[in-house]
């Protein structure tokens, strides 16, 4: 597989290039999989867009129902990105089926310059087209407007999760405009979720869908997602859903549960309330304030601390997460230390405020990847806002360094700030997504 996706990198100079031109002549030579795709349901989104995918896939299933699912980055193979749907609930591609979709799109695409996300995208919908399933869940990879992915014509349902600043470099420097190219994935009819949004972000997707007679369902107006008493409460138009609390830990989550159980309802698809139920307590998606209680780094941890890990990398990411480890500390309370790598990209000082006053110690550590914030620099920038910080090497040294710090009780110690860190940390620690 490794050799495939080198071939593949040397067919455009950039990573991301943003344009529906290349992926477009390369699914007319495929006979175009997109429109032969089971009914999908497509999500955009800064934040949340995953969990959303995976409250809906658990839910489906759940319901006896076979879901397709593509999503993006992989965080340790690339083979997390394309779950094919069976009775019983998915499997990820094994590395032949993959190979030899990607071998086709390769093919087919004679030597043009294509992105490797638009093969993966091309393979993707191949893939989907030619196994049976009832639903496909489909996220957009970056942006909406230009992604590939929007070349499916009339999705179930669009969704739009919520929205912040991230990828300025190609979503532009205001929420205005990151919502008018997330807004470009809805389509004219097809009904459109949204979850809570600032007011210019909102007033943005309210015209494109107003242009485009797409109906609306809006957080705080069509829909309501709340916790009490420990539950998720949902309630719309078709009446009320008392539901245990999303397994994914974090009071965001119940947003994004709300979102997908939205989304569901929108498409049309009579789910028993029971679907939901366990829809919300069998919901995967790693690298999400992820526990690691066993694995190689969780045996490096002081006896009695606690492990977690959180791809989270803008800083409304960093926001949720510390609202999370504030909620951690209200039950059980422990000195926290952020472990922390992060890309120049990233906006590394906004980030990191969000765990000023809530963190003892940050300890930054490199990311094998370009772009990435020397570890140095990165406990400069925690240090400058006033978190006491020093730099390791390594995840591994890092960790021990936090048992040495003489933290009582032991601590609660968080990877976070980018999903390549955290797809590091699940292949150190033996525990990769299956």
């Amino acid at each position: 597989m490794d050799a495939v996706l080198a071939r593949l990198l040397a067919l455009h100079p950039k990573r991301i290039d943003l344009s529906l031109d290349r992926i477009e002549r390369l699914l007319v030579a495929l006979d175009n999989p997109q429109r032969r795709l089971p009914p999908a349901i497509h999500v955009a989104g800064t934040n949340g867009k995953g969990s959303t995918i995976a409250f809906m896939r658990a839910a489906l299933e759940a319901s006896g129902k076979t879901v397709h699912v593509y999503t993006s980055p992989n965080l340790v193979r690339v083979n997390e990105r394309f779950r094919l749907g069976r009775d019983g609930g998915g499997r990820l591609v094994d590395d032949a089926e993959l190979g030899e979709a990607l071998g086709e799109c390769e093919a087919k695409n004679g030597g043009a310059p294509i992105t490797v996300f638009e093969m993966e995208t091309a393979a993707a919908f191949l893939l989907f087209s030619r196994h049976p399933a009832d639903i496909a869940l489909v996220e957009v990879g970056l942006g909406g407007r230009l992604d590939a992915t929007n070349v499916i014509e009339r999705p179930l349902t669009s969704v739009i999760t919520r929205l912040s600043l991230d990828h300025r470099e190609f979503l532009g420097d205001s929420l205005v405009k990151v919502a008018a190219e997330k807004a470009g994935i809805l389509k004219p009819g097809v009904p459109s979720v949204i979850a809570g949004q600032v007011r210019e972000a909102l007033a943005v997707i309210e015209r494109q869908a107003a242009r485009l007679r797409a109906p609306l369902k809006i957080a705080g107006e069509d829909w309501t997602a709340t916790e009490e008493r420990g539950r998720l409460v949902y309630q719309d138009q078709d009446g009320l859903l008392d539901l245990p609390a999303p397994k994914l830990y974090g009071r965001h989550q119940f947003e994004n549960a709300g979102a997908a159980i939205a989304a569901l309802r929108a498409s049309g698809l009579r789910l028993p309330a029971a679907a939901f139920e366990a829809g919300m307590v069998q919901a995967e998606w790693p690298a999400r304030m992820q526990r690691l209680s066993h694995g190689k780094l969780a045996e490096l941890a002081p006896p009695g601390s606690e492990l977690w890990l959180d791809g989270g990398h803008n800083v409304d990411g960093g926001q949720a997460i510390a609202a999370a480890l504030a909620d951690l500390e209200e039950r059980v309370s422990r000195p926290v230390v952020v472990i922390v790598g992060m890309l120049s990209t990233k906006d590394c000082a906004g980030f990191l405020r969000n765990f000023s006053g809530l963190a003892r110690r940050v300890i930054a550590v490199p990311i094998h990847q370009d772009k990435a914030v020397p570890a140095g620099e990165l406990a400069e920038i925690a240090a400058s806002i006033g978190i006491p910080a020093l730099a390791r090497h390594n995840l591994e040294s890092a960790i021990d360094l936090a048992g040495k710090l003489d933290l009582e009780p032991p601590p609660r110690i968080l990877i976070t700030g980018s999903l390549y860190l955290a797809g590091e940390a699940l292949a150190a620690n033996g525990t990769p997504p299956e």
